[in-house]
């Protein structure tokens, strides 16, 4: 039985963040620069090539440009577990404080648009994830089976798990009309994955060789992402876009340890916004983004029940009971002159994680909700300009139990800082 309650510990595990950067659960606050200077606000507003990935219809009134830059992130996680209990559950965590290592990651980027006539274009864009992943010294769940135990089902350490992302949209926009553009994006996807310390897990699982250790596996997919944008006044612009749920194959060194034998695919989102010309260099902007965790099972299934063996790797296998959550981000920009643009921002959205699964949720506390941001570009010629974007989401923290271990209690906490950089060449 202390093996199956063992099974539990996957709340943290199945819902690795797939992104390096600032999150809502697992998504970025925002893409391209300009774009994250602001809040990450951008859906009606055509500024980068890289915010195609928010909304592809702004890309055909960029003209012929390509775009290099570097994110610099910075996450600081960790989880507290209590020793509030007067003798010790069948499982539960080693009481203290754990921070995991590897604080600092380097994600690059890059965007060309071509220019196929006046009225359409054509953009690459290229985006490296990776950086939400947790780095633990210790053998976190050594209390999750009995000391006397088979070799192969006791914890070792490091404990940890690592997700990367690289991410390739094509997309194609169009102007419709004078006021009204469309477009579309096909997106391909590729994820690698890896797992150590998670041997207590084996035993609740159908495939207990394909749960951890098993080094680095790759996973691949596909989806599409449409957006709109529309000139309402000289000053007021709307935009939507919808990306669908990425499909990826199944990661079959892990088919023990995601549900439906190692599906991990992609959550969809949605997002609407507007933008406001407040003066001819003043402009405001105002998003609100939908993220569906609840169509991906190894993120939305509960496990908050007891868990039994063979629980880990079916299709209604353990999940990290997640809900969809909704971000509102606000910012603005200001033309200080023709070489000089200044920008701040901020978002906001809501905990997907529940308090009943905060205790395990250790191996990825993708938990921060709220982000200020700073930006500013400078034209450094008639063609060539440089763009920055800093990032701070405070320490968010959410404190549970979990019926599975008692009347243990701790928290998971995150804060997080970013970094961007970016050169942007105009070539005409």
């Amino acid at each position: 039985m202390g093996l199956a309650l063992a099974g539990l510990g996957l709340g943290g595990v199945v819902a690795v963040p797939q992104t390096a950067e600032a999150t809502f659960g697992y998504y970025g606050y925002g893409y391209g620069t300009q774009s994250k200077g602001m809040g990450g606000a951008g859906t009606a507003l055509a500024q980068d090539p890289l915010a195609g990935m928010t909304n592809p219809a702004t890309l055909v009134h960029l003209g012929d440009v390509w775009a290099v830059g570097a994110t610099l992130f910075n996450p600081n996680r960790s989880y507290t577990a209590d020793d509030n209990f007067e003798s010790p559950p069948f499982a539960f965590i080693t009481p203290g404080r754990i921070k995991s290592g590897t604080d600092w990651f380097l994600i690059p980027n890059f965007a060309r648009n071509w220019m196929l006539d006046e009225n359409s274009s054509l953009t690459l864009s290229l985006a490296g994830n990776g950086g939400m992943n947790t780095d633990y010294s210790t053998a976190v769940f050594e209390n999750f089976s009995p000391p006397d135990a088979p070799e192969q089902f006791q914890a070792t350490s490091p404990t940890g798990i690592d997700l990367v992302q690289l991410a390739i949209g094509v997309s194609y926009s169009r102007r419709l009309n004078e006021h009204h553009s469309f477009g579309i994006t096909p997106i391909l996807a590729v994820q690698g994955f890896k797992a150590t310390g998670l041997e207590p897990f084996r035993p609740v699982s159908i495939h207990p060789d394909h749960v951890t250790n098993n080094g680095r596996d790759y996973s691949y997919g596909a989806g599409i992402r449409i957006g709109w944008l529309g000139q309402i006044t000289d000053e007021l612009s709307l935009g939507a876009s919808y990306q669908s749920k990425l499909k990826m194959s199944r990661f079959d060194k892990y088919r023990g340890l995601f549900a439906e034998e190692g599906r991990f695919d992609i959550a969809g989102t949605w997002n609407v916004g507007l933008a406001y010309k407040v003066t001819p260099d003043v402009t405001v902007a105002f998003d609100v983004q939908r993220y569906l965790y609840s169509d991906i099972k190894s993120i939305s299934n509960p496990n908050d029940l007891p868990i039994a063996p063979g629980a880990l790797g079916g299709s209604d296998g353990v999940g990290f009971g997640w809900k969809d959550i909704t971000a509102y981000k606000l910012g603005g920009q200001w033309r200080v002159n023709p070489d000089l643009t200044l920008r701040a921002g901020m978002a906001y959205g809501d905990q997907p994680v529940p308090s009943t699964q905060a205790l395990f949720n250790i191996l990825a506390p993708g938990v921060t909700r709220r982000h200020y941001t700073l930006g500013l570009s400078y034209r450094i010629d008639n063609r060539s300009e440089i763009t920055g974007a800093f990032m701070h989401a405070p320490r968010e923290r959410v404190s549970g139990t979990n019926p599975n271990t008692g009347p243990q209690t701790g928290f998971i906490q995150m804060d997080q800082n970013e970094f961007e950089l970016t050169f942007t060449r105009y070539l005409h």
